[in-house]
């Protein structure tokens, strides 16, 4: 007669709403109406600054779109036991997708600040100059409140999240490119040094290809299951106080700051399975774990 298989909880809390979903809701609408007001004032006013600043917002409001509904993915799909450790990698694979769209439009940007350095363009500074404010204004109000703290929400924490520092970025490096174009903007304006603008596109694109790197990095070592080499050397000092031998250890993260865990062990002394799991317990972050244990007089 066969037995009901007992599933196990993989929701490890996803199911609850990450404070950085309604953040990232909140910045999406100023983003929204900004882009809309850009794009309707550029063709009313013929003013291409605008109009090519309010496109250029539109792919940031794609961008953190993404990020918005993979929060209400992992949140909605989070009990659902077709996702064998849960829902968390999709955070992960957000992240991964926003790192992609900035390096996208980092090398974009460098290409067209190249070209404009070869052939540079009439700039209408003063239109110029007021639509990076409005972009720099619009991305402060965006960081400060992504970076406001709430304190309610148990553990938490947006170091952990990938899909978090992705939307971050993009508020970061679409400021700095605004920071960028007024100082260039103004040097080339009373100065009348017109290469500084294309010269800082360039800079500003190679330190958003240096930051998205990382974002890059952390993401695919996720997706790609890789040993996280901190837990390990946690489980590594709780098994050395049994009397055993370490045959097999993985650890992989599987969500925002937890882990899952496969051992395999061998002792020859009378270990209990729940000793060795109880005394793993105090690595908060392992949310997961299997243990396979060889040995002839080991407890049942």
């Amino acid at each position: 007669m066969s037995k009901e298989i007992v599933r196990i909880d993989h929701t490890f809390g996803l199911d609850k709403r990450s404070p950085a979903e309604g953040k990232t809701k909140v910045v999406i609408i100023i983003s929204f109406i900004t882009m809309v007001g850009e794009i309707v004032g550029g063709i009313l006013f013929g003013s291409m600054a605008l109009l090519a600043d309010g496109i250029h917002m539109a792919t940031h409001v794609l961008a953190m779109s993404i990020s918005y509904f993979a929060y209400r993915y992992i949140r909605k799909q989070a009990k659902n036991p077709t996702f064998s450790f849960g829902t968390g990698k999709v955070n992960a694979l957000a992240g991964y997708t926003g790192a992609i769209m900035l390096l996208v439009f980092a090398f974009a940007m460098a290409w067209e600040s190249v070209e404009r350095l070869i052939q540079p363009q009439e700039i209408s500074y003063n239109a110029a100059i007021a639509v990076a404010f409005l972009g720099l204004i619009v991305n402060i109000a965006s960081a400060l409140i992504l970076g406001h703290h709430d304190h309610d929400h148990g553990d938490y924490s947006h170091k952990d999240d990938s899909n978090f520092k992705a939307i971050y970025l993009h508020i970061i490096t679409d400021a700095l490119t605004s920071i960028l174009a007024i100082l260039s903007l103004f040097i080339a304006k009373y100065i009348g040094v017109v290469w500084v603008d294309p010269l800082m596109g360039i800079v500003g694109a190679i330190l958003i290809i240096v930051w998205s790197r990382g974002l890059f990095t952390e993401t695919t070592s996720v997706l790609l299951d890789h040993q996280d080499g901190e837990v390990e050397g946690k489980i590594r000092q709780v098994l050395a106080t049994f009397d055993l031998e370490i045959r097999d250890l993985h650890s992989w993260k599987i969500g925002p700051g937890i882990f899952a865990g496969e051992l395999a062990l061998k002792t020859g002394s009378h270990v209990h399975v729940d000793e060795i799991r109880q005394s793993l317990d105090q690595i908060k972050e392992l949310v997961h774990l299997v243990i396979e244990i060889d040995c002839e007089h080991c407890k049942e």
